[in-house]
């Protein structure tokens, strides 16, 4: 198995880095957030375009960390791959699927994104298919560390307006990462699922004082608390090298209370 994401080297060894910032898009009723994106798409050239949402821009992309099982590593020497399996295309990722039957227990989050065309006019892009992961609220991770679990993983794919959501929890904090959810684009469910390519892998960070105080109201996130408060998003081992702005544009917002949250944000994609 690789190594744990809880060392950073393994993460930062792999990471490749050039950066630009994101603009902000509005997303629904409320604010989005531009998040960095490399893709098989387009290249790597920085891509600026403005569109009736306001402005959009490509960048690169973040490791996948240890635990994708998106096919790309393995698990006690057999390859992890959950986009292959039936039922990993689904809306509420909080349930395992398949053979598997644990249920993840948390706060429970929709996370609202929106794909749009860095390299045109920020035209939304339908029918791309998204997979996401993050750790639970005990912040471990499905297969690798909850073995007998595949939950808060799946795949959406975007609608007209390039919309997709997912309902799951809110992930919890672990030692040595600050919060964050990964996101892996693909150019349409075939590809996803027949072990094809990606065109973005990228992460979102969550807002630290929101997440401190969902952390210490409830017990389920009891771990978090002491892991969150050792944290700082400046120093995290991959958001540590963005300037201000670029820190603003890949962090979630986050609404809601305890009863209910909601995440969002716009992910700048070369067409």
């Amino acid at each position: 198995m690789a190594d744990h994401e809880h060392g950073l080297a393994a993460d930062i060894a792999v990471m490749r880095r050039r950066r630009v910032i994101g603009g902000l898009a509005v997303l629904g009723a409320g604010a989005g957030v531009a998040i960095w994106a490399r893709g098989a798409f387009g290249g790597e050239a920085e891509v600026t375009a403005t569109g009736p949402d306001g402005m959009c821009i490509k960048a690169t992309a973040e490791t996948r960390g240890p635990f994708p099982a998106d096919g790309s590593n393995s698990i006690g020497g057999t390859v992890s791959n959950v986009l292959a399996e039936a039922g990993v295309q689904r809306g509420d990722i909080r349930s395992s699927f398949g053979t598997m039957t644990a249920v993840a227990d948390g706060i429970a989050l929709t996370i609202n994104l929106q794909l749009v065309d860095v390299g045109g006019t920020c035209a939304p892009l339908a029918g791309r298919a998204v997979y996401i992961w993050h750790c639970d609220a005990g912040g471990k991770y499905s297969l690798y560390e909850a073995t007998e679990a595949n939950y808060l993983r799946g795949v959406g794919v975007t609608d007209a307006d390039g919309r997709v959501s997912f309902t799951t929890i809110l992930p919890g904090c672990y030692a040595g990462r600050w919060p964050h959810v990964h996101v892996e684009v693909f150019r349409d469910v075939a590809t996803a699922t027949t072990g094809s390519a990606s065109g973005v892998i990228s992460q979102l960070a969550f807002p630290g004082v929101a997440m401190a105080g969902f952390y210490a109201s409830d017990a389920r996130y009891a771990a978090s608390v002491g892991n969150l408060a050792g944290l700082s998003l400046t120093r995290d081992g991959i958001f540590a090298d963005h300037t201000a702005a670029q820190l603003t544009a890949q962090t979630l917002t986050l609404g809601g209370d305890a009863a209910g949250l909601m995440a969002a944000a716009v992910v700048g994609v070369a067409g």
